[in-house]
């Protein structure tokens, strides 16, 4: 057992508010609730439960300033703890040779105890024969898989999940979302005696007949007709929240993008994607009426000059 005034990270002259935060913080860091695959923060958590032990312990604490007992507590020569008339055979306070750990101890109550109720609900985990107290186990966790539709992944809709119990809740789509995204539902698995295990949802935002996602975008090829296109004309289109009108200049060619903004998916900061619209010109495969009129007029540009051919 090393020095206690080093194992807690304080000088000898220490007040006991600095002693018992040191612990704290040592005992938060290296519990083993948090670190049960852990073996080095667990020696370095039973190292501080030591420690404390004997600091926070008025009396113990100036035996071990004098040198009269050790950092376990047990007395450093035959006489250095003798003190007439304390009782029990006269060694070491007339208590029994401590264990650092506290098992075994019935006055450690006093102490670390009550800094485990404090800072973690409930005793230390040191204690009985075994060193460690096992927990109660909880219950296990459920996967379920849940398909979000398109536009209801976009708007942030809350979905309704059924467990497997039969009972149905409600789910808050996290802005951003994601397919493979998954969200954890405390409480919501099978129970166990130390309470029932989460409910683990992996989302899948579904396909869309129309829309395709592009990033934090929505993309729709939107067909027109000839007419619309060269004399410009308002056309309605869908959205994730509802049809809209869109407004086509005369002349507008096919391929053409028109950018709704704030209308894509929610990203993680709270704003929105756009909806980007691209015009595709729908040409009747035989209508005679186009065809005499094509043939009746010339288009002279070179259209494609850029192409190189």
């Amino acid at each position: 057992m090393r020095d206690p005034y080093v194992v807690l990270g304080v000088g000898k002259q220490a007040s006991e508010t600095e002693i018992k935060k040191a612990y704290r913080r040592l005992a938060k860091a290296n519990h083993p609730d948090a670190n049960a695959d852990n073996p080095k923060k667990l020696e370095a958590f039973k190292e501080a439960n030591a420690a404390y032990e004997l600091l926070s312990d008025a009396d113990k604490r100036a035996r071990f300033d004098r040198g009269e007992i050790d950092a376990e507590g047990n007395p450093t020569s035959p006489f250095g703890g003798f003190r007439p008339g304390a009782g029990g055979g006269g060694f070491g306070g007339g208590r029994a040779g401590p264990d650092p750990f506290g098992r075994g101890r019935p006055d450690m109550a006093a102490g670390a105890d009550d800094l485990f109720a404090e800072l973690f609900g409930g005793r230390s985990p040191f204690g009985g024969s075994s060193g460690f107290r096992t927990p109660p186990q909880k219950g296990a966790d459920v996967a379920y898989r849940l398909v979000v539709p398109f536009e209801e992944a976009a708007t942030l809709k809350p979905q309704r999940v059924t467990l497997r119990s039969g009972k149905t809740v409600e789910l808050k789509l996290p802005a951003g979302v994601e397919s493979g995204r998954q969200m954890r539902m405390a409480g919501q698995g099978e129970p166990g005696p130390g309470g029932a295990g989460d409910a683990l949802v992996t989302l899948e935002i579904g396909r869309h007949r129309h829309f395709v996602r592009d990033g934090d975008d929505i993309r729709l090829d939107l067909p027109v007709t000839l007419g619309e296109a060269v004399a410009g004309a308002k056309v309605r289109m869908p959205t994730v929240e509802g049809a809209v009108t869109l407004t086509l200049p005369p002349g507008t060619t096919s391929g053409r993008v028109f950018r709704l903004k704030g209308r894509g998916f929610s990203r993680a900061d709270g704003s929105r994607g756009d909806h980007l619209v691209t015009v595709m010109i729908d040409v009747p495969a035989d209508d005679a009426g186009l065809r005499d009129f094509v043939a009746g007029w010339t288009d002279a540009r070179d259209v494609r000059r850029d192409l190189g051919v």
